[in-house]
């Protein structure tokens, strides 16, 4: 069933790269850093007191709280406890932070240490000639100074399974709503194990920036949750419906990654996830996993006018521009040429920075 929506949105801005990046793994400055408690799960259930550590700082939960992921911002629900110590990742070792300030251009190899412009220290884990260290499609493993290493399995590196690691969904959404969090998005990919994760890992890399570049096109960026444009509101109840519109005339406007819209899409969402969402579709504004839940649903199942799901486009090689037509179709065929080159433009960007190719078969 094609999805329909209205949304005004704003093009996403963002760093557009070039070419592979060099891993570049930062590190803690100086001292011994405390344990670290159990690894934050996303859905877990932490109260008043409980313990977990997230990117390389131990967490105090100050109440009940799920699904918001440990900072300083949101709802101010934890308390920061300082660096943690790393694990026992490759290339370990005790270490000293004196070393030289990173020079753009300038060839580095790996293992090499680094203090970056921010103040922060740096070690490669390849070759490269003088990335910018805060720009790299490798994953990044927290590094303590005294002790602790480089790798991807020990001292706290990324352990999602996601092929974008949190950096890279950083820098791709440096305006974002703190809404649409990392952790809610991994959290989410446990209903669907297929997205990302079927392929080659070229494959997984382009599917992973197709979502993410129709995500931020429909969203401005992931900075909307609602459709802006309140006067629709009243128009995505289709009453024909047997079940009707339980939560009001004007409950089932677009929210969300790819803006569910319409009763019968919540009403098929949540009878997907499990999740009452013809009678809660505002779980959708307020739930970060559950919203994120919805994006992958349609990526996963929807087909459009496409004959085909997004996820299927891209992993068969049917290309970009067939995941537009299966999210929204009325702007192919010249229908709106202008959005179309902002969800290519985006993609593209992406890829960028999960340094594949982009492949063909862009537009629609």
């Amino acid at each position: 069933m094609p999805k329909q929506r209205l949304l005004a949105y704003v093009a996403a801005a963002g760093l557009m790269l070039a070419g592979a990046a060099a891993a570049i793994i930062p590190i803690t400055a100086a001292g011994a850093a405390a344990a670290c408690a159990p690894a934050y799960v996303s859905s877990t259930v932490y109260t008043g007191g409980q313990q977990a550590s997230y990117n390389g700082h131990n967490w105090t939960a100050k109440w009940w709280t799920q699904y918001e992921t440990p900072s300083t911002g949101g709802s101010g629900v934890w308390s920061d406890g300082g660096d943690c110590g790393g694990g026992t990742g490759g290339g370990g070792g005790t270490t000293q932070c004196n070393y030289p300030n990173w020079v753009a251009g300038q060839w580095y190899t790996t293992g090499t240490i680094v203090r970056y412009t921010s103040g922060g220290y740096y070690q490669a884990s390849h070759d490269n000639p003088g990335y910018d260290p805060v720009i790299s499609y490798w994953y990044w493993s927290p590094f303590s100074c005294t002790g602790g290493g480089g790798g991807d399995t020990g001292g706290g590196g990324n352990t999602s399974g996601f092929v974008v690691s949190e950096g890279q969904f950083n820098q791709m959404f440096p305006s974002r709503n703190s809404f649409y969090t990392y952790a809610g998005l991994t959290d989410a990919m446990k209903k669907y194990p297929a997205f990302a994760t079927t392929g080659s890992d070229t494959v997984k890399k382009q599917e992973a920036a197709a979502f993410l570049a129709n995500v931020s096109h429909e969203t401005g960026g992931l900075v909307y949750i609602d459709e802006i444009n309140t006067a629709n509101w009243p128009h995505y109840c289709d009453t024909s419906q047997p079940y009707g519109c339980p939560a009001g005339q004007s409950a089932y406007h677009g929210r969300g990654p790819i803006q569910l819209s319409w009763n019968f899409n919540y009403k098929a969402a949540g009878d997907a996830l499990g999740v009452d969402l013809l009678n809660n579709p505002n779980l959708v504004a307020t739930n970060s996993s559950i919203s994120w839940q919805t994006g992958l649903w349609y990526w996963m199942t929807g087909t459009g006018n496409a004959g085909t799901t997004s996820h299927n486009a891209m992993v068969n090689g049917q290309g970009f521009g067939t995941t537009i037509r299966a999210i929204n179709s009325i702007e192919c065929n010249g229908g709106n040429p202008a959005q179309v080159q902002s969800r290519i433009n985006l993609y593209n960007q992406f890829a960028g920075v999960l340094g594949v190719p982009a492949g063909g078969n862009l537009s629609c």
